[in-house]
């Protein structure tokens, strides 16, 4: 039978390797990048600064695994996409087991949710498996009223200049989380304080204050602001 494909990510690692240099579990999962496949939320912001989507070109084999993923849940229907998305986490909480890793499951190192059918299988899974906490990010409004107020879900809308009043619209009248991308921290910072009226946290792997990866662990896990969805967040696209 045909199975989804999970992704090492070093940065959102739940265990890393002995000379923590890699990620010891595939804990994350991810579709390709752009309007053309599963992000209809892209601004011309995002795009021009696409992480996910750079590694696509540079790595071929990612963009295979990706393809691989999105041929089996484009078209699928809402209890085809439940059972493939279903064995995936019962895999992953398996490897969880057997290496004594916390269950901790990054939604999305690429892509987004393509459609509410999606989004919904998505809600489905992450009941299910109380045991699991997962984290996304996604500039797709509509997910993000499907998926929030979760318990085990830290949940951000990814927000920048273009889709800013949607993103403030989901923190005031949803308690949806914000990470808001900008030229610099400090322009972000000043955004962020103008929108909500307070502060965000910086991204510390993102300011180079924490490693990407070490024997401590990785970046995300190491610092669990989005992890446990402490704190709204500010990515720069300089690192400055």
């Amino acid at each position: 039978m045909t199975k989804l494909k999970r992704s090492n990510d070093r940065k959102v690692a739940n265990l890393v390797t002995k000379n923590g240099k890699q990620a010891a579990i595939a804990n994350t999962f991810g579709l390709p990048a752009g309007k053309a496949y599963s992000c209809p939320g892209a601004t011309s912001v995002c795009e021009s600064v696409c992480y996910a989507g750079k590694l696509e070109k540079v790595f071929p084999s990612v963009k295979v695994n990706l393809l691989h993923n999105w041929d089996l849940l484009k078209d699928a229907d809402g209890e085809t996409m439940v059972r493939l998305l279903n064995e995936m986490i019962v895999d992953f909480k398996n490897d969880c087991i057997k290496k004594d890793a916390p269950m901790l499951f990054r939604i999305h190192w690429d892509g987004d949710f393509f459609n509410d059918t999606y989004a919904y299988a998505w809600k489905v899974i992450i009941d299910k498996h109380e045991d699991v906490q997962f984290w996304v990010y996604t500039r797709v409004k509509s997910a993000a009223l499907i998926l929030k107020d979760i318990p085990n879900l830290s949940l951000y809308f990814s927000a920048d200049s273009e889709n800013v009043k949607t993103a403030v619209d989901l923190k005031i009248n949803s308690g949806v989380r914000m990470a808001y991308l900008a030229k610099n921290f400090a322009i972000g910072q000043a955004d962020v304080k103008e929108m909500i009226g307070r502060p965000a946290a910086k991204c510390p792997e993102n300011n180079k204050q924490i490693p990407l990866i070490s024997s401590a662990g990785s970046a995300c896990v190491s610092c669990s602001l989005c992890v446990y969805s402490k704190s709204d967040i500010i990515f720069s696209a300089t690192k400055k």
